[in-house]
């Protein structure tokens, strides 16, 4: 087991100096947290964009809230057949599996080309 030394850092290695921090030239010194009168009237800009940006956010996602619960009572009490909703409601579901299907026929199709050339014709 090797010994421990109170250095810290591999042989060779120095440790990185210690520096103080630059003080600033000039005989004021301002308090770090503290904002000039043209930042301060800056940030108080910006204060009211942000807060005028989140209003206008809000009030569209009540908007759209708002239009969805009306559709969605519009729909549930609809004089439309149960058929005639569903129809509308999933013609996604039908454009989707038409598309699987295209798909699938055509890896299917690709499958057969192959199957031609590698095991009828010899070509690969």
């Amino acid at each position: 087991m090797a010994k421990r030394s109170r250095v810290g850092g591999r042989p060779g290695q120095r440790r990185p100096l210690e520096r103080t921090a630059q003080r600033p030239a000039s005989g004021q010194r301002r308090p770090a947290n503290a904002l000039t009168p043209e930042e301060e009237a800056r940030a108080a800009e910006l204060e009211a964009a942000i807060v005028a940006e989140e209003k206008a956010a809000e009030e569209a996602r009540r908007g759209r809230n708002r239009a969805r619960a009306a559709a969605a009572e519009a729909g549930l009490y609809s004089s439309q057949s149960l058929a005639a909703r569903a129809a509308q409601e999933y013609g996604y579901v039908r454009r989707d599996v038409r598309r699987i299907t295209v798909v699938a026929g055509a890896l299917l199709g690709v499958l057969a080309v192959l199957h031609v050339l590698v095991n009828v014709l010899h070509v690969i």
